[in-house]
C-alpha cells in the first residue's frame, strides 16, 4: 500500500495519480438526482491517497486508511458511514473485479469526498437516465451502490479508457451555532451590581475533593495563599449547606456533572464569605475526572447564574413581542446537539423546576419492553446508568409509567420506585413522555422529605415532559442510526479478523480483543470440547491488565454457567456474587476482625484483591456459542462494580457471538483434521532405518506443499533376512492424498512379498498387479528397488532393478562416478512385465546414491540439475560419510533455484567405509 498526504491550501486534481482525462460521468439509478459536480468546486483543504494490491487483506487495510484519515481530519461523525462504503467499493473492486484499488480521500470545509478507482472499464456503462436494476437485496455482492444511495450526501460514477471510478460525499451535520441564553438590554440603573473588579475564583479539585489549583482571584476572595491550600479537601473550607432547599451535601455536589448554587467559604479572616458557585466535572486525556468550580460573591451572582425558565403555556411572549418555543423556554437555547447532553439538561431542568433533591429520566429500548436509566442529578449516576426495569411486569415493575403519579411517602411503599432505593428520597413525582401515543421514556423529580409535591406539580412536570417528547425521541432514534451504523462497521472488521485465521489460539484472542474495551470492561471465554465436557475457562481479558491474573482466579473458583443453546444475553450472577464476598472477607481480615481456624479458610479462600472484586462486581452477561447446532463454549463479558450493559451492546455482542462461535469451530475443525491428516501421513513413512553393519546408510526425505509430511515419493529400508536387507525408492505420479494412497500400498507390498523369499522382478512384477488392481485410483510408479548383502571382505554385493526411475549412480573412490543399472520399463501401466535384476559390488569407500526425479528435474527459469549435474556434485563427495554425502546433494539442489521445490524430493546414499584395522 502506498500513501500520501498533502496538507491544504491548494485545490489539487481530485482524480488518482496516473489517472487519465474524464469522458464520462454518469450517475447509477435513483441517485442521479442527488449527483452533483458542483461538489468539486468546493475548496479542497487536504487530501490523502492509497493504493491496494488486488488481495482479500487490502479490504481492512483500505478501512483501517479512511478511519484514521478521517479522525485525523476531525470527521469524527461521518467516519463510521464512510468505513462502511469504502469497504463495499474497494471489495468489489479487489475482490470482485480482481485489480487493484486507488483511494482518496478530499477535506473540504463542507464534508469529504472519497473516491475509489479500479482498473476493470470492461463493464456495461449505464445510460443516463436509464433504470438500473440493483441487485438482490440477499446477494454478497453488488451492494456498494445501494449504499452509496443509502447513506451518500452525492454520489457518482465515472470512466475512462482504462478506469472505473465510484465517488461519494458525506456533509458534516450542520451545528447551530448561538448562545446558550440571551436576555434584552436594560438600562444601567437596572444592570445587577458589582464591585468595579469582578473576581472569579477559579479552584480545580481531583477525585478525592482535594484541591490541585488555586487562582490569584481565589487568593484574593478568600485570603490563602495558593501553597497554603493545595492538597487540602475543598470541603475544609466549605460551610454547607448554604442553599435553601438543597439537600445535596458538597461531597455529593462535586461529583455531579454540573450544578450551581450558593454556599459558604471560610476565609483566612475566621469569617464566611457567601458566594454563588458554578461546579463542572470534566477528565483530563487519560481520562482522569476532576472538578472546575468557579467562584463569586454571592452579590455578584449574575456573572455565573444561568437564568430559570418556567413554561407556563403552549408559547411565552418574549419582551420584545416574538413568540418564544415552550421546549427553548424549558431547555435553554441552544438546545444540546447531542441525546447524553439533551437528557442531561432536562433532568437538571425538571429538578430546579420543582425544587426537588435529585431528578432521573428513564428512555425505553429499542424493542420498548424495558426502561432505561439513561440520566439523573443527585443520585449516584454513574451506579445506575443503563439499568433497566421492565414496563408491563415483574418485581421492579414501574407501575406509573404510562400515568402521572405522585407518591408521598415511599418508606410506605417500598419498591414503588427501584432507581431510589437506598437513596433517601422519600417524595417523587413521575410522569411519562409519549410520542404518537407510544411510551418512549418517564421523568422523575424526587425529594428528600415527605409529601412534597402535588398534583400541581405533577401537571407542571407533565407540561415540560409533553415539550421535549418529540426532541428526545428524535435524538434517540439518530443515536440509534448512528450505533447501527457504527456497529455494522464494527461486525466487517471483526468478521474479516475471525476469518483470516484458522489457529484456535489466536480465535480466542480476537474474540476477546474485539470485545474489550469496545463492548465491555473484561471478558472471560469457555470452551466445550464436546458434549461430555465441562466448560473450561480459555482466555481472560480485562483492559487493565494487572487485573487479568486475579479474575482469572476468581472465575477458576466459580462453577462455570450452564451451556445454554438459547441465543441472547443472560444474566450470570455468580462472579458478582463472589467478588463481594471476597471483597468481604478482605476487609474483614484488613480490619483483624478474624483469627484462629477461621482465618486460615479465608486465607486459602478465592482472595483475589479488592480491586479485582471491584472489577467484576457490576453487571455480568453470558452469551453461547453456538456452530452447527452445537454449543461449543460460552462468551462471558462484564462490567465493573454496579454498571449495566446497554441493550443496544448486548445486541451487537450477540451478532458477533455468532461469527466468532463459527470461526472457533472452524479452527477446531482445521486442527482434528491437520492432526489426522499428520498421523495417517506419518504411518506410510518407515518408522526408522536399521543399523547394517558395514554399511552407512542415510535418507532425506522432502514433501512439496505447505502442511505434508507424505508425497508421492517414498522409500523405505528394511531387514529381509539374517544379512540381507532391502532397499527401495520410488515415485508416484501426482500429489495428494491419493499419490499417498499408492505410497503405502506400494511400501508394504514391498516388504511383505520380499520377505516371502520372492526375487526383485518377481517382488516388482506381483506390485505392477496390485496397482493395476486399484482401477481408477492406479497411479503410475518408478521404482527403484534392491537388495543388499554385506561380505567379510568389507564389501556390499547389492542386486538391484530399476522400473523407470532414475538411475542410480556409484561414486567410487578415485572420484569417478557411473550408472549402477540399466533402466526398465515402470510399473502401473502394463500388465505382462519382463523384469530382470542387475548385480553390482560397492567397495570399501564406494558410493550408491539414489534419488527421485524431484531431485534431478529442479529448475532454474529454463536450466536444469538434470543427470549429469547431479553427477557432477556427487565427484565432489569423495571420502564422505553418507550422511555428508545426502547433506551435500540436498544443499546443492535447494541452491540451485531461488524458488521454493514444487515437486517432491527424496535422497537415500549408502556407502561401504570398508573393514576397521586395529
Amino acid at each position: 500500500m502506498t500513501t500520501g498526504l498533502v496538507p491544504g491550501g491548494q485545490n489539487p486534481d481530485p482524480r488518482p495519480t496516473g489517472g487519465l482525462p474524464q469522458q464520462r460521468h454518469h450517475p447509477v439509478g435513483q441517485a442521479a438526482l442527488h449527483v452533483d459536480n458542483r461538489s468539486r468546486s468546493s475548496v479542497i483543504t487536504a487530501r490523502a491517497a492509497a493504493s491496494f494490491e488486488p488481495v482479500g487483506r487490502s479490504v481492512a487495510t483500505a478501512r483501517s486508511f479512511v478511519r484514521d484519515t478521517l479522525q485525523g481530519w476531525g470527521f469524527a461523525d461521518i467516519v463510521d458511514d464512510a468505513v462502511v462504503l469504502t469497504s463495499e467499493l474497494v471489495t468489489n473492486a479487489v475482490v470482485h473485479a480482481g485489480t487493484s484499488a486507488d483511494v482518496l480521500c478530499l477535506r473540504s470545509d463542507e464534508g469529504v469526498r472519497i473516491e475509489v478507482a479500479d482498473r476493470y472499464p470492461e463493464r456495461e456503462i449505464p445510460l443516463q437516465g436509464q433504470a438500473v436494476n440493483m441487485g438482490n437485496l440477499d446477494r454478497e455482492g453488488g451492494r456498494g451502490l445501494q449504499l452509496c444511495a443509502a447513506l451518500a450526501s452525492r454520489w457518482g460514477v465515472e470512466y475512462t479508457p482504462t478506469h472505473k471510478q465510484v465517488w461519494f460525499r458525506l456533509d458534516l451535520p450542520e451545528r447551530p451555532v448561538g448562545t446558550r441564553t440571551a436576555g434584552p438590554s436594560l438600562p444601567a440603573d437596572l444592570l445587577p451590581l458589582a464591585d468595579g473588579r469582578v473576581r472569579v475564583a477559579v479552584v480545580q479539585i481531583d477525585r478525592t475533593c482535594a484541591i490541585t489549583s488555586w487562582n490569584e482571584d481565589a487568593e484574593e476572595l478568600f485570603g490563602y495563599p495558593a501553597e497554603q491550600v493545595i492538597g487540602k479537601p475543598l470541603t475544609d473550607l466549605a460551610a454547607w449547606p448554604h442553599t435553601p432547599g438543597t439537600g445535596t451535601g458538597i461531597a455529593e455536589a462535586l461529583r455531579l456533572s454540573r450544578w450551581e448554587g450558593s454556599y459558604g467559604i471560610r476565609a483566612a479572616n475566621g469569617r464566611v464569605t457567601s458566594v454563588y458557585a458554578s461546579h463542572l466535572r470534566v477528565r483530563d486525556s487519560g481520562g482522569e475526572p476532576s472538578t472546575v468550580c468557579l467562584l463569586v460573591r454571592d452579590h455578584e451572582r449574575a456573572v455565573l447564574q444561568t437564568p430559570l425558565r418556567v413554561a407556563s403555556s403552549d408559547t411565552t411572549t418574549s419582551p420584545d413581542g416574538q413568540n418564544t418555543d415552550p421546549f427553548e423556554v424549558f431547555i435553554g437555547s441552544p438546545a444540546p446537539d447531542d441525546l447524553d447532553g439533551l437528557l442531561q439538561r432536562t433532568v437538571e431542568r425538571a429538578r430546579d423546576m420543582l425544587d426537588g433533591d435529585s431528578a432521573f429520566l428513564l428512555l425505553a429500548t429499542d424493542d420498548e419492553t424495558e426502561l432505561e436509566v439513561r440520566a439523573s442529578t443527585g443520585l449516584p449516576s454513574a451506579r445506575q446508568r443503563f439499568a433497566r426495569v421492565p414496563v408491563e411486569a415483574g418485581p421492579g415493575r414501574y407501575g406509573s409509567a404510562r400515568m402521572p403519579a405522585v407518591h408521598d411517602d415511599l418508606s410506605a411503599v417500598p419498591g414503588a420506585v427501584p432507581l431510589l432505593s437506598g437513596t433517601g428520597m422519600r417524595s417523587v413525582v413521575t410522569v411519562p413522555l409519549k410520542v404518537e401515543g407510544r411510551l418512549t421514556g418517564s421523568l422523575g423529580v424526587a425529594a428528600e422529605a415527605p409529601g412534597r409535591y402535588s398534583n400541581e406539580e405533577a401537571l407542571r412536570l407533565q407540561f415540560a415532559a409533553d415539550r421535549i417528547a418529540l426532541a428526545v425521541e428524535s435524538a434517540r432514534l439518530g443515536e440509534l442510526e448512528r450505533l447501527r451504523r457504527g456497529s455494522l462497521s464494527f461486525l466487517v472488521e471483526a468478521s474479516d479478523l475471525l476469518a483470516g485465521t484458522l489457529d484456535r489460539d489466536q480465535t480466542l484472542a480476537l474474540m476477546a480483543q474485539m470485545t474489550v474495551p469496545t463492548l465491555a470492561t473484561w471478558c472471560a471465554v469457555y470452551t466445550i470440547a464436546d458434549q461430555a465436557s465441562e466448560p473450561y475457562l480459555s482466555y481472560v481479558l480485562h483492559e487493565d491488565e494487572e487485573l487479568i491474573d486475579g479474575i482469572k482466579s476468581l472465575l477458576s473458583k466459580v462453577q462455570p454457567p450452564d451451556p445454554v443453546p438459547t441465543p441472547g444475553a443472560r444474566v450470570w450472577s455468580a462472579p458478582g456474587e463472589a467478588a463481594h464476598q471476597a471483597a468481604l472477607r478482605s476487609s474483614m481480615r484488613s480490619l483483624g476482625l478474624t483469627g484462629g481456624q477461621q482465618t486460615h479458610q479465608l486465607a486459602s479462600g478465592i482472595g483475589p484483591t479488592l480491586a479485582t472484586a471491584s472489577a467484576v462486581g457490576g453487571e455480568t452477561v453470558v452469551l453461547p456459542l453456538v456452530a452447527r447446532n452445537r454449543v461449543i463454549g460460552m462468551l462471558t463479558l462484564g462490567k465493573p462494580t454496579d454498571e449495566h450493559f446497554r441493550q443496544e451492546i448486548l445486541e451487537l455482542a450477540e451478532d458477533l457471538s455468532r461469527r466468532a462461535a463459527l470461526a472457533l469451530d472452524n479452527a477446531r475443525l482445521y486442527s482434528e483434521r491437520t492432526a489426522i491428516s499428520q498421523s495417517l501421513q506419518r504411518s506410510l513413512l518407515p518408522p526408522e532405518l536399521p543399523e547394517i553393519d558395514g554399511v552407512e546408510v542415510e535418507v532425506i526425505y522432502r514433501a512439496a506443499g505447505e502442511g505434508n509430511e507424505v508425497g508421492g515419493d517414498f522409500y523405505d529400508v528394511f531387514p529381509i533376512s539374517d544379512g540381507a536387507y532391502g532397499f527401495a525408492i520410488g515415485d508416484v505420479c501426482g500429489t495428494g492424498p491419493n499419490a499417498a494412497a499408492v505410497t503405502g500400498l506400494a511400501r508394504h507390498a514391498l516388504r511383505l512379498l520380499a520377505r516371502e523369499g520372492l526375487s526383485g522382478p518377481a517382488v516388482l512384477e506381483r506390485l505392477n498387479s496390485a496397482i493395476l488392481d486399484e482401477g481408477a485410483r492406479s497411479r503410475f510408479l518408478t521404482l527403484l528397488y534392491g537388495e543388499l548383502w554385506p561380505q567379510e571382505d568389507g564389501s556390499a554385493r547389492l542386486k538391484v532393478v530399476c522400473a523407470g526411475h532414475p538411475l542410480p549412480l556409484r561414486l567410487r573412490q578415485d572420484g569417478t562416478v557411473e550408472p549402477a543399472a540399466e533402466p526398465q520399463p515402470l510399473l502401473g501401466v502394463m500388465e505382462d512385465l519382463e523384469l530382470y535384476e542387475e548385480t553390482v559390488t560397492l567397495d570399501p569407500g564406494d558410493v550408491l546414491l539414489c534419488v527421485t526425479d524431484g531431485v534431478t528435474e529442479r529448475r532454474e527459469g529454463t536450466r536444469m540439475l538434470g543427470d549429469d549435474g547431479l553427477a557432477d556434485v556427487l565427484t565432489t563427495c569423495t571420502g564422505l560419510t553418507a550422511g555428508a554425502v545426502a547433506a551435500r546433494i540436498m544443499r546443492a539442489v535447494e541452491r540451485f533455484a531461488s524458488d521454493a521445490p514444487s515437486d517432491d524430493m527424496a535422497i537415500l546414499a549408502m556407502r561401504v567405509p570398508g573393514l576397521h584395522k586395529d
